[in-house]
């Protein structure tokens, strides 16, 4: 199964529309977003193209593709206008054993991590700044921001495919990789 993995819409009907297009090229089975779809919150500045109704449209008609739990930013009403559940605070998944831990971040990141086993994995956004780093138990991942990219980052987003994470912009470059 090929996950594309992304985070950070803020409502960004550009970026959301490259997003789907991505998705599309990737050929993925899945979009795994990691919260903060429709609100730009207030720290960030507006991201281009700010249409919330038409990153609700694009989104919903695919709504059966997606899995996706709740940024800081998304709230019960977002999911009262969205066609997938968006209010889990994380979901699970698993790769050869291990377990993925995927949140948005804001409760659980890289510097206060949920329970985890050794060789576990944190998959998180809401930092908008793409990462890899190993742990003496875990490994930690952030695929980065779609709209509002943060540190000189790219508009991104990550791949699993073949136990391999690959990030990439939103032209389909690879620019980082990790294989479990």
């Amino acid at each position: 199964m090929k996950i594309l993995i992304a985070s950070d819409i803020h409502g960004s009907a550009y970026y959301c529309e490259k997003l789907i297009k991505a998705y599309r090229c990737e050929k993925a089975d899945r979009l795994l977003i990691l919260g903060d779809i429709l609100y730009h919150g207030p720290r960030n500045d507006l991201p281009r193209d700010y249409d919330p109704k038409k990153v609700i449209a694009l989104l919903n008609e695919m709504s059966d593709e997606i899995l996706c739990v709740r940024g800081n930013c998304d709230t019960e009403v977002d999911g009262m206008v969205l066609e997938f559940p968006i209010m889990a605070e994380y979901c699970i998944l698993y790769l050869d054993g291990h377990m993925i831990f995927c949140t948005h971040g804001h409760k659980y990141g890289e510097t206060n991590p949920p329970p985890l086993k050794r060789g576990d994995i944190l998959l998180n956004g809401h930092t908008h700044v793409p990462k890899y780093k190993k742990y003496d138990k875990y490994t930690y991942m952030n695929p980065g921001s779609v709209s509002i990219p943060k540190e000189n980052s790219v508009n991104g987003y990550m791949i699993l495919e073949d136990n391999t994470f690959t990030w990439k912009d939103l032209d389909g470059q690879k620019y980082m990789e990790y294989r479990v």
